[in-house]
């Protein structure tokens, strides 16, 4: 459990440490000017999302056939590695090469995901899984930090950090780290799964599955809108300087991590995921709505809280799929949760700039467009979800590795199901079914 969660924290905190001298790195490498090389920015974080789209699958499917252990030590050896090309990359062309490899073996977040699914009872997975994104948050939030302190004794020491923290963990894995999927419970790699629609195409025909991956997409999208307009947003709309842009995002990184570390296990344990998951998306609706319509940047941090509990939605959303999907499909769903993420940091980013961009122009008064945006693909995320879920029953919920009695009592009473916890289906038998739903 431990080590996933540092593994997160420091690949997170690797990238970060990367931000505060990219500029300067890609300008030295080309000879030109930031402007220029925030144009290749922009293409080196491109690909990078691009990529970790496309390889997200094809690791969580790797890791259902091989096990987990070996594809994430393998995906951390090569991660470090790359970090050492890119500390000494001599041009801009190496550098691209070495963000692509980055791409690639930086997608242990479904591997991770799928480990903490294996080894963690359904009702606990919310949890888990809010504990992983806040290992996510606390890396995002260090890494930058210490890159700048690192930057200024040298442009490239913070990627031969970045390397030694990576390679460092690996060695950590190696000794400790058991396997936590037996090879009675994996299953043949197949290629024409090993993508985002293959991935959908196999898991339809379990319950529920598909309707709730679209929610998480929409709401994915959704929360894209802060860190693509904010800072644009607050120096227009308040006056605000690069300080109060940068500790306005440390508050809203601080409350997401307070959000999925403590709040979604409390939540979900009280009331099930279900309901965690429709709290989440309608505080989300209520923070959008109330930073689009913010007179003053008072009241813009006053929902800046509930639009960052919205991050709650991802952990309880996946927390539902991991119990409903049989545990040799724990990888395979996994990269598809990841490959969405990964979708929507490519998608909503060039979007949401564009309608800020055009309402500034053509209607000054309702510069956070965005975020009415943002609210809108909640509402319809919540729409989907409880439409979905509508007649979720306990039993139903956990076809993978455990029986009814296993769920929370939240998830039963939220899916007006009490009577069926009584219900037990061997969970060798729910993964045949589900098998054979797929195959046939």
């Amino acid at each position: 459990m431990y080590f996933i969660l540092v593994t997160v924290a420091l690949d997170m905190m690797g990238a970060g440490l990367l931000i505060p001298v990219l500029p300067q790195f890609i300008a030295t490498l080309t000879g030109q000017d930031l402007a220029h090389a925030a144009q290749y920015g922009g293409a080196l974080a491109a690909l990078f999302a691009v990529i970790q789209f496309l390889a997200a699958p094809v690791l969580g499917n790797l890791s259902d056939h091989f096990g987990r252990r070996p594809v994430l030590l393998v995906s951390l050896a090569a991660f470090g590695l790359n970090y050492l090309l890119m500390a000494y990359a001599p041009t801009l062309a190496w550098l691209f090469v070495a963000q692509g490899f980055a791409g690639l073996f930086g997608a242990t977040t479904a591997t991770a995901g799928a480990y903490l699914a294996d080894v963690t009872p359904p009702a606990e997975r919310a949890h888990r899984f809010g504990m992983l994104g806040g290992a996510v948050g606390v890396g995002i939030i260090i890494g930058p930090f210490l890159g700048g302190v690192l930057g200024e004794h040298g442009m490239r020491l913070p990627f031969l950090a970045a390397a030694g923290i990576t390679l460092l963990n690996f060695c950590y894995g190696l000794w400790v780290l058991p396997e936590s999927l037996p090879p009675e419970r994996r299953r043949p790699f197949a290629l024409h799964r090993a993508h985002v629609l293959g991935a959908f195409r196999s898991l339809a025909p379990l319950p529920f599955v598909t309707g709730v991956l679209g929610a998480y997409l929409l709401a994915q999208l959704a929360l894209q809108s802060i860190p693509a307009t904010w800072p644009y947003y607050a120096m227009q709309r308040f006056g605000w300087g690069a300080r109060d842009v940068g500790l306005s995002v440390g508050l809203y990184g601080a409350m997401s991590i307070l959000g999925q570390g403590l709040l979604v296990a409390r939540l979900s344990r009280r009331f099930g995921s279900r309901v965690t998951a429709g709290f989440g998306l309608l505080m989300a609706i209520t923070g959008f709505v109330g930073l689009a319509l913010s007179g003053s940047g008072a009241i813009a941090i006053a929902f800046i809280l509930p639009s960052a509990l919205g991050y709650m939605t991802g952990p309880s959303l996946n927390g539902l799929m991991s119990s409903l999907v049989p545990s040799d499909r724990q990888g395979e769903l996994q990269g598809a949760i990841a490959s969405l993420t990964s979708g929507a940091m490519i998608v909503a980013p060039p979007v949401m700039t564009l309608l800020y961009s055009h309402f500034v122009r053509t209607h000054p008064a309702l510069p956070g467009a965005p975020y009415l945006l943002a609210a809108l693909l909640c509402a319809s995320a919540l729409a989907l979800f409880l439409g979905v879920t509508r007649t979720l029953r306990t039993g139903d919920a956990t076809p993978g590795d455990a029986t009814p009695g296993d769920a929370t009592p939240g998830d039963a009473a939220s899916a007006g199901g009490r009577q069926h916890q009584s219900r037990r289906i061997a969970p060798a038998g729910r993964e045949a079914q589900s098998r054979a739903a797929s195959d046939g």
